[in-house]
């Protein structure tokens, strides 16, 4: 028994089984995860290995090259990149997207193990370390702070953290400029020389005077007792009553008299402010997996009840939270949902005029939908950006199978056929169809699931959303649509009149409906059917004005009137601004800097909410200091400006305002405004790669391309990632002088580090924190090389000597950090478009700068980053759509069994090419990775208006029309089916393309590529293929057919001749 036979015959148990879908679809949607995108791990790998002493240079060739070499074996390697810097190497391998990456990190450890033994001797063993999503902050908070900022440390680690350490989900919680509590005893140089003391004699006295030491254990009568002597400093100021010496006069010398103790936050080093108060970063990371929006959420709750127990000086201030731009760009997806969906019923509500006939169709799209999210459920996917794109795409397109079966049933209905008998039968001529139309969107989106890299990943799940929720709509068009059409449908009232005739009651009444919307679409069709009719007579003129109308459209895309993007970059109301002063500069300079640009920064844009500023660096930092954006010649900031739709300028046009301020400063060398966006596109820029050994070459190649790039108008934050040679100063040891006195180089630097860095000499404890305790000298005895050079180092001997009497000091530049890829030196260039496309500003570049540089043997340069990886994308995307092309006539050729009918039908593809490049360029709007996904969609979505039409002329030919007739008849007859689904896909999309919410800007390509594509395409299917069909086709197809009756001699046999026959 056929499907929708038993859905009628058992209506009970049909609505039930689609009660049951809902509830668990809604039971899934309440679990969904809500995130930004797709859970997609970086697929970077990092070897990190430490050589103290060793220079750049020393550790490109003793250690990044060897581990570069043995490293290019492992699997689904796509680059491999290298820093070399002092004391430190770091190499990272990029592998293919959607490799595993824990068996990449294994075999890569095998592989460093391996060559392990060819490092220096005195080299760390490797550190390898993945990055992954739960490595990236989802939130940043900045803690300000007046009277109690510098307790903020204690308040932080005591208070904050350890609260925000118990919510679920939260991954790694660091502090970034945190106020540390030192204790420095700075000491005076000519104090200590004149009552002949060392340092670390002074150092050693301060150590010796804070302990807690056992002294053993003492029995007295029946108990027994620990002793301990305990000697530890309560308070700083006792350090400076200790006694460090008796002269030979007698006078004690107490640390008071030669020094100075201060109980302070520790010398300055990095500074961070927010709107210009003193402030500690706060940032916060989640567990792989966890919810983002919960964990953020979470968070912020937790920092408003702390907030009400803190000091009231200390505000809680927020830099950045995730949440806020998934959920605004969550909600302005769903919002599209919702009026996608409203469009769509207004649509079938227009052209079917029935309230019943519409909520039939209408119950398909939430069905539908739900069953996306137990999809979603069962994948272990959340609710993201992509999965919601993916519910707009399918909104359009699951009510086609239910209008289809719909539209026939209601045929049969004003035919006089009881409901119930014309669902089933009405179903029966249509469902083969409505399942072979299914398969051709099967055809378009399963391969999406196939692709690779981040477009594969980011696709995988629209494919297979899609696919699930168009076969769903086919299950229902064809069991939970007849059925309910065979209960709320109405049976047309007859009569039998006194002559026994069967007499019409509704013939003759015509409603408000019919006399205005039925008698408007009656004209239209008949001016299809009439002006289809001119085309079929003027076959040839109709096909040169096509292809004329073919190569006009897409003219702007071959004449660069239509730009390409990896892309499309957000406006979420941050800018990222980094500002570079001279090498060198000091940090109490840069801060002055710092200050200044804050001041203008909020004159010139009102719009601006808080500018968090960083500065410097942390020497304490450890491995977080690798990551670090800051140095003491370096400014960061993140300007946070209000919601997109509460101001004027976007992000864009206020980002080149704090350009042309910073282009006002001649101190600064280098600065950049660029969008912070998160997820991928984030970036949006050029990077040309110089590849060559020699610095000094390379540096001259990239500083011509800076010099050239910045003459163009349409490029933006031009600069190079090699850093300039840094100023040091070379403190050379005479080894045979420094043995005469027992010394050594190793005594002699740890010597100086005592004097300018300080020498540890234990901590001061106070409520469970320990503070460092430091002794150094002041800062007047060491701010310059003559006051190095007036050192005094203690010799075995117990006698002194200055530093000048054994060392020289030099000042030399110091190599920079070498970058290596694909095992060369590499010097990168990276460029920002301005007001013109990533493609267009590639184009510009290669053909403006490159090809006129004169490049020396063995160097080279290439257009890579963004610009690359949208090279590929479209590549792969050309691909795809390749396969589906085939997929697509596979499924129709064996549908037709012909070969002819499905080309005919393709020939509409290129028209839906017309419609999108049109789109874009009156739009505006550059094609990018999303648009081009619309682009292979559209293969799809506009061959199933071909196959309604050629279908029904097929059926018409059968019936005996002739072609002409068969054409005009079908073109008439599907005509509204044809622009039904057509105007339900492209009214699903008009949300989508013209939204303004934040993060809008991502899938706005895919809406408006959509809807120019398919407008376009569906307006000339509707003459493409009639006419192709007429101009393929012959009338003598009908006549070779009745010829071929015309054998069937048994239907001329007369019965009478036949039985004489068998008589005789």
């Amino acid at each position: 028994m056929a499907i929708y036979k038993t859905a009628i015959q058992k209506p009970v148990t049909t609505l039930l089984i689609f009660v049951a879908v809902m509830i668990i679809g809604l039971f899934s949607f309440m679990q969904l995860p809500v995130d930004q995108f797709p859970e997609m791990d970086p697929p970077y790998v990092t070897v990190m290995t430490t050589y103290p002493g060793a220079s750049a240079s020393e550790m490109e060739t003793n250690v990044s090259k060897i581990l570069e070499n043995s490293l290019n074996s492992v699997d689904n390697l796509k680059s491999i990149y290298s820093t070399s810097k002092d004391n430190m190497s770091m190499v990272t391998l990029e592998m293919e997207w959607g490799s595993n990456i824990d068996e990449a990190v294994n075999d890569i450890r095998s592989f460093v193990d391996m060559a392990k033994d060819n490092l220096p001797d005195g080299c760390s063993t490797p550190v390898v370390f993945k990055f992954s999503t739960s490595t990236m902050p989802i939130c940043q908070y900045a803690i300000t702070a007046d009277e109690s900022y510098a307790g903020l440390d204690k308040i932080l680690n005591d208070e904050i953290i350890p609260q925000l350490n118990q919510i679920n989900g939260i991954g790694n919680i660091s502090v970034s400029g945190a106020p540390d509590r030192y204790v420095y005893v700075d000491i005076d140089q000519q104090k200590l020389d004149a009552y002949g003391l060392t340092l670390e004699s002074v150092g050693s006295v301060v150590s010796a005077n804070n302990l807690n030491l056992s002294s053993g254990t003492i029995k007295m009568d029946k108990e027994q007792y620990q002793m301990q002597v305990r000697s530890e400093f309560i308070e700083s100021k006792e350090i400076e009553n200790l006694m460090v010496t008796i002269t030979p006069q007698g006078q004690q010398v107490f640390v008071r008299d030669i020094a100075t103790v201060r109980d302070t936050i520790k010398d300055l080093s990095l500074d961070e402010k927010t709107n210009g108060r003193e402030a500690v970063r706060l940032i916060v990371a989640k567990q792989s997996g966890a919810n983002t929006v919960e964990v953020c959420r979470d968070v912020q709750k937790a920092l408003e009840k702390m907030q009400k127990q803190l000091p009231t000086d200390i505000q809680i201030q927020e830099i950045y939270n995730s949440a806020d731009n998934i959920e605004n760009s969550i909600s302005s997806l769903e919002e599209s949902v919702l009026y996608a969906l409203l469009f769509v019923v207004l649509v079938v509500l227009f052209f079917l005029g029935k309230w019943r006939a519409t909520l039939i169709i209408s119950l398909t799209i939430p069905i539908s939908l739900i069953v996306a999210f137990i999809y979603l459920n069962m994948a272990d996917s959340s609710l993201n950006i992509i999965s919601l794109c993916s519910l707009t795409i399918a909104i359009g397109m699951v009510v086609d199978d239910a209008i289809v079966v719909l539209e026939n049933i209601t045929r049969h209905v004003e035919r006089g056929e009881a409901p119930r008998e014309a669902s089933i039968y009405a179903t029966n001529e249509v469902w083969v169809s409505v399942i072979a139309t299914t398969l051709v969107l099967v055809a378009v989106f399963v391969p999406l699931t196939m692709m690779d890299g981040m477009a594969g990943i980011m696709f995988e799940s629209l494919g297979w959303i899609v696919t699930v929720v168009c076969c769903t709509s086919t299950i229902i068009a064809i069991t939970l649509t007849p059925m309910l059409c065979s209960k709320l449908l109405k049976a047309r009232k007859v009569h039998v009149d006194a002559d026994g005739k069967l007499v019409d009651d509704e013939a003759g009444k015509k409603s408000w409906y019919d006399r205005t919307v039925v008698a408007f679409l009656d004209k239209v069709d008949r001016a299809y059917a009439k002006s289809l009719g001119w085309c079929l007579k003027h076959k040839t003129i109709t096909i040169i004005i096509l292809f004329a109308f073919f190569v006009a459209s897409i003219m702007p895309f071959v004449l660069g009137k239509v730009g390409t993007d990896f892309m499309q970059q957000q406006d979420n109301g941050r800018i990222s601004v980094t500002v570079e002063l001279q090498r060198g500069t000091r940090i109490e300079e840069t801060l002055k800097t710092a200050r200044k640009l804050e001041q203008r920064f909020m004159e010139l844009v009102p719009e601006c909410q808080m500018i968090a500023t960083s500065a410097g660096s942390n020497d304490d930092a450890g491995t977080a200091a690798l990551f670090s954006s800051t140095m003491n010649n370096t400014i960061s900031m993140t300007v946070r400006l209000n919601k997109k739709w509460e101001r004027e300028r976007t992000v864009w046009e206020i980002a080149e305002v704090l350009r042309q301020e910073m282009a006002k400063y001649p101190e600064i060398v280098e600065y950049q405004a660029a969008m912070g966006t998160g997820g991928p596109g984030g970036s949006n820029a050029v990077e040309l790669e110089i590849y060559g050994y020699d610095f000094d070459k390379t540096n001259q190649m990239a500083e011509h391309i800076m010099t050239e790039v910045r003459k163009l108008s349409c490029a933006r934050d031009v600069f190079a990632d090699r850093d300039e040679d840094r100023p040091e100063i070379k403190i050379v040891v005479d080894k045979e002088k420094a043995s005469r006195h027992g010394l050594t180089s190793a005594t002699i630097s740890t010597y100086l580090r005592n004097r300018v860095n300080g020498m540890a000499v234990g901590f001061l404890k106070e409520d469970g924190s320990e503070y460092d305790i430091l002794v150094r000298l002041q800062e007047d005895n060491r701010n310059s090389i003559n006051d190095v050079l007036d050192f005094t180092i203690p010799t075995p001997t117990g006698a002194t000597v200055k530093l000048s009497e054994i060392c020289s000091v030099d000042e030399y530049w110091a190599p920079p950090t070498i970058k290596r890829k694909e095992r060369q030196r590499i010097v990168t260039v990276k460029v920002t478009p301005h007001e013109i496309s990533l493609g267009e500003l590639a184009q510009v570049i290669d053909t403006e700068v490159i090809s006129k540089m004169d490049i020396p043997s063995g160097y080279s340069v290439r257009i890579a980053g963004d610009y690359e990886e949208q090279q590929e994308t479209f590549a792969k995307m050309g691909m795809l759509g390749l396969l589906i092309i085939i997929l697509v006539y596979i499924v129709m050729a064996s549908q037709f069994e012909s070969f002819t009918k499905p080309g005919i039908i393709m020939f509409t593809v290129p028209f839906a090419l017309s419609g999108v490049v049109i789109a874009l360029w009156l739009t505006g709007t550059s094609l990018d990775m999303i648009g081009a996904l619309g682009l292979v969609l559209l293969v799809g979505i506009v061959v199933k208006n071909g196959i309604v039409l050629v279908d029904y002329i097929n059926l018409m030919r059968e019936r005996g029309y002739d072609l002409n007739t068969a054409i005009q008849m079908s073109g008439e007859s599907r005509l509204r089916p044809v622009l039904m689904t057509a105007f339900t896909t492209v009214l699903g999309m008009v949300p989508m393309a013209i939204s303004q919410g934040e993060g809008a800007e991502m899938w706005q390509p895919l809406g408006i590529v959509v809807i120019g594509g398919l407008t376009v395409s569906t307006f000339l299917t509707l003459y493409i293929v009639p006419v192709l069909y007429a101009a393929i086709s012959r009338k003598g197809e009908r006549d070779k057919l009745k010829k071929v009756r015309e054998q069937f001699i048994f239907m001329d046999i007369k019965v009478k001749d036949c039985e004489e026959t068998e008589n005789s």
